[in-house]
């Protein structure tokens, strides 16, 4: 079982890799899967979104715990993903609730700010500031949105590596592992198309930051079957994405619909990926420009 769930793994974090990159997330896959994390003998969950609850954390021998670490460097919104780990919560409450255990630590650069949105998100669920970075520290998390989230078993030891928040392969692999399941690949079975774009990046030039921004991305479904769009992931919050969730026949286009609206004066580079049923997915597309 856990030779084939780092097989699967494998699999999943290579689809959107360069060739070169290959081996290198192979050796990492697997020198992380079945390491034991180490967490500190103290953590105090907070939970932000309405009065201000502190409580202990007692580690819990439930089933599965999901383990997401992130540093604030940079952008809020798109290194926290909130709103998206919020959904998934929700859902792993009702489907599961005493098999698995989400655990959200987060070691910011600008704790205000962070407090801030959390509370703005209503994020509910408790969370822990490890403001002296010291699970980093005891477990040394590598740098990179692979290997910041984990699926840890009962014993701590990780099963499973990825963020199910912007990775929907990685998503059912968790689900498929803590519903117990069998893990199997549908990647092969997998009823295939082929798409074009218009475009694959767009520069919004100089504009105010407090002004939103808008553009869009066209899709021709150039194959023989139905284009089904699965999921449309934006690397930050400050992107929203609107399109049809109907398939799109052959010969026929779908729009992704861009809106990007700046929190702060910033040159920046986003990327859309765009998640489907078609040949070499998924798709990263791009916007840029300097918001003054």
């Amino acid at each position: 079982m856990t030779r084939l769930v780092s097989l699967m793994l494998i699999a999943i974090l290579l689809l959107s890799c360069k060739e070169s990159e290959q081996n290198r997330i192979a050796r990492l896959v697997n020198e992380w899967n079945g390491k034991t994390i180490q967490f500190p003998d103290s953590i105090c969950l907070t939970s932000y979104a309405g009065d201000t609850v502190m409580t202990k954390y007692t580690r819990e021998r439930s089933s599965y715990t999901i383990l997401n670490y992130v540093d604030t460097i940079g952008c809020v919104s798109c290194r926290l993903q909130l709103p998206r780990w919020k959904t998934m919560m929700e859902e792993l409450d009702s489907l599961y609730p005493t098999r698995v255990t989400c655990l959200m630590v987060f070691n910011p650069k600008g704790k205000r700010k962070l407090i801030k949105h959390l509370k703005n998100n209503q994020f509910n669920y408790c969370v822990y500031i490890d403001e002296r970075d010291t699970l980093n520290r005891m477990n040394k998390f590598l740098n990179e949105e692979d290997f910041g989230t984990f699926l840890l078993d009962k014993n701590d030891k990780i099963v499973a590596i990825g963020n199910p928040v912007l990775k929907p392969r990685v998503r059912d692999l968790y689900f498929n592992i803590i519903s117990g399941e069998t893990v199997a690949s549908s990647v092969d079975k997998e009823v295939l198309t082929a798409i074009s774009f218009d475009k694959n990046k767009v520069d919004l030039g100089n504009f105010s930051w407090n002004k939103e921004r808008e553009t869009e991305f066209v899709i021709s479904n150039v194959g023989k079957l139905p284009l089904v769009i699965n999921d449309v992931i934006t690397s930050c919050g400050c992107t929203k994405v609107d399109y049809t969730k109907k398939p799109v026949l052959p010969g026929e286009n779908v729009i992704l619909k861009i809106k990007y609206k700046a929190e702060q004066p910033e040159h920046f580079n986003k990327t859309i990926t765009v998640y489907c049923n078609a040949e070499n997915a998924p798709f990263k597309l791009n916007i840029s420009g300097n918001a003054k």
